[in-house]
């Protein structure tokens, strides 16, 4: 059975920790989240109790925690776990942004539910949830290396000039939607990012 859109009270965004990972491809979710927060006027603080960076923001009339995992990546359910247990917050109503190896830069598309397909930021996320997969998430392409033995280190680079712009439109192109997306009008929010970023 399909799961069905409700209203997003918590935007997660993957990425590792510490300058030498800043702006690489893996940290795609994270850069859309700072983003989001410059945007709306909210100022991500660390919060040790919640393993994140964390702020209250105000999206579609709705209250909205936004997150960044201070974690490495594959223990981002840390954050997540923590703030979903304490704020009550319901799988359904979380959205994580994250890179996607299975899309090009520049293509950003929503899904609900579904498996972790080797992330590990989700896998984490999924575990923490008590196996619950049933959250939203923004796929943010990063492309492929194209053999699997490079993929570690591939996500870990920053990428190429034209490849980061292509991610950064599509950011900002996920960015016009979020709107739609936390009071759950999912299916006017893909089809209009889905139009966006081919």
């Amino acid at each position: 059975m399909k799961s069905k859109a409700v209203p997003i009270r918590m935007i997660v965004g993957l990425g590792n920790p510490g300058s030498d990972y800043e702006r690489t491809r893996h940290n795609a979710g994270q850069d859309l989240v700072e983003l989001l927060a410059r945007q709306v006027g909210s100022t991500l603080a660390p919060s040790p109790k919640f393993f994140g960076l964390c702020a209250k923001a105000r999206i579609a009339n709705s209250d909205v925690h936004l997150v960044v995992p201070t974690t490495y990546m594959n223990r981002s359910g840390q954050a997540v776990g923590a703030l979903a247990r304490f704020y009550k917050i319901a799988p359904e109503e979380i959205l994580v942004v994250h890179d996607e190896l299975d899309l090009s830069p520049g293509v950003a598309r929503l899904k609900i539910g579904g498996g972790h397909g080797g992330h590990n930021g989700l896998r984490d996320i999924i575990s923490a949830l008590a196996n619950n997969k049933n959250f939203a998430r923004l796929r943010l392409g990063i492309g492929h290396p194209g053999q699997a033995s490079q993929v570690a280190s591939y996500v870990l680079k920053r990428a190429a000039a034209a490849d980061q712009q292509a991610i950064d439109t599509a950011i900002d192109e996920s960015l016009r939607v979020l709107d739609d997306v936390v009071s759950a009008d999912w299916d006017k929010a893909t089809r209009e990012l889905h139009s966006r970023t081919k």
